[in-house]
């Protein structure tokens, strides 16, 4: 069992530019055009250096400010002008292997207008849209997340399922691996938001890269979205009615499964990481595997007077489940960032976890409450409740 200690918040830095490279342009005399053009030309952006990391925009506005996700920043940063010149620029201190997702607001007059940073190509979606992101020094996108030529691909097969539970029709995705074979038993993970998953986090290719590199065993998948989050994340009998007495055995009944706990697990993320644990503690006995991503685990003594009505009955959970814990799952993977609000909520569930027996590995990463964040934790976590050959030895 690891735990991975709290990593500081960044925090605004002094105006002193010295050694920026901004400051060819800041002290001295006001640039000329051709300056300014010579030196967007030769950086990119935001430009990163060492800690420091420079956020920079040119156009006819009032002001800018840098909106962020980062929790426990000043959340509209206002950028510093050039004099004589229409560049704009403001400095963050951005600590080592830290990710984050932001906007630029200009205001001209009384309008204002959220934008992509228009020197910075890289951008991250979500079901809201894209926001472009800032690397700082040694973040690097894991290779395990693109396209490998190499890696078989495994197949996604569109599916419905009617639930009695749900009084509905629910459409599933089921993955199988490359070199799936009837002859073989296969453990089953069930993901809730699968659908998101995929189009945000690269789940198949993660998948396929991982199992064809052995960091993790042959999985299937089963990936579910449902029409309501909110009615059926937030600790829904229903919801887990369905998971664990319908589509599983379904999938069961169907597939070459191992049938067992250790061959079944839940997955999500926010909201998708409170349904997975929810139905694990009303079925403690079906699932022994859990990977929780930046789980919205309210608790009644934790952000209660600001909290929104809506987590009462995610909070009405918690707290009975932390008034008598006990064992739920095998293992357990959870994981947070250190730039997310939740991160309180998460790292203070850790060791009521690990006190019932349960394995538990936590890691947290300066990154915010976005699909990347939890793409880049899938590798650490896959392979520690399903390891492949690789991680045999480890695990």
């Amino acid at each position: 069992m690891r735990y991975v200690p709290a990593q500081e918040e960044p925090h605004i830095p002094s105006a002193d530019h010295t050694g920026l490279a901004i400051a060819e342009l800041v002290d001295g005399e006001t640039p000329s055009e051709e300056t300014i053009g010579g030196f967007l030309a030769k950086h990119d952006f935001p430009i990163v250096e060492g800690s420091r990391c420079t956020f920079v925009f040119r156009g006819p506005v009032d002001s800018v400010s840098l909106r962020h996700w980062v929790f426990g920043l000043p959340t509209a940063a206002p950028f510093t002008r050039i004099a004589g010149t229409d560049l704009w620029y403001y400095v963050l201190e951005l600590p080592e292997g830290s990710r984050v997702e932001y906007k630029f607001e200009g205001t001209r007059g009384r309008r204002a207008t959220w934008v992509h940073d228009p020197l910075n190509p890289h951008l991250a979606h979500d079901p809201f849209g894209a926001n472009s992101v800032a690397h700082g020094t040694g973040y690097r996108v894991p290779d395990w997340t693109e396209e490998d030529p190499a890696a078989r691909p495994g197949s996604l097969e569109e599916r419905v399922v009617h639930s009695e539970a749900l009084g509905e029709q629910r459409r599933v995705t089921i993955y199988r691996p490359a070199r799936f074979r009837e002859s073989r038993r296969y453990p089953l993970l069930v993901v809730h938001d699968g659908q998101d998953y995929l189009r945000y986090a690269r789940l198949k290719t993660v998948l396929d890269n991982l199992i064809h590199r052995l960091d993790i065993a042959g999985l299937v998948v089963a990936l579910t979205q449902p029409p309501d989050r909110m009615a059926q994340y937030r600790d829904s009998e229903d919801h887990a009615r369905f998971v664990a007495e319908e589509l599983v055995p379904l999938l069961e009944d169907e597939l070459p499964l191992l049938g067992t706990p250790a061959g079944r697990g839940l997955m999500g993320a926010s909201l998708g990481a409170v349904a997975s644990l929810s139905t694990a503690i009303r079925y403690p006995d079906r699932f022994g595997r859990l990977l929780l991503q930046s789980g919205s685990f309210a608790f009644s003594d934790i952000g209660r007077h600001d909290r929104s009505p809506i987590f009462d009955p995610i909070a009405e959970m918690m707290n009975r489940y932390r008034a008598a814990p006990f064992g739920v799952a095998e293992r357990v993977f959870l994981s947070c960032g250190t730039y997310e609000s939740l991160i309180y909520e998460n790292r203070s569930l850790v060791p009521l976890l690990r006190r019932t027996g349960m394995q538990i590995r936590f890691v947290e990463a300066r990154d915010g409450h976005n699909w990347e964040n939890w793409r880049d934790r899938l590798r650490e976590g896959l392979a520690f409740l399903f390891p492949g050959p690789k991680w045999w030895t480890y695990y």
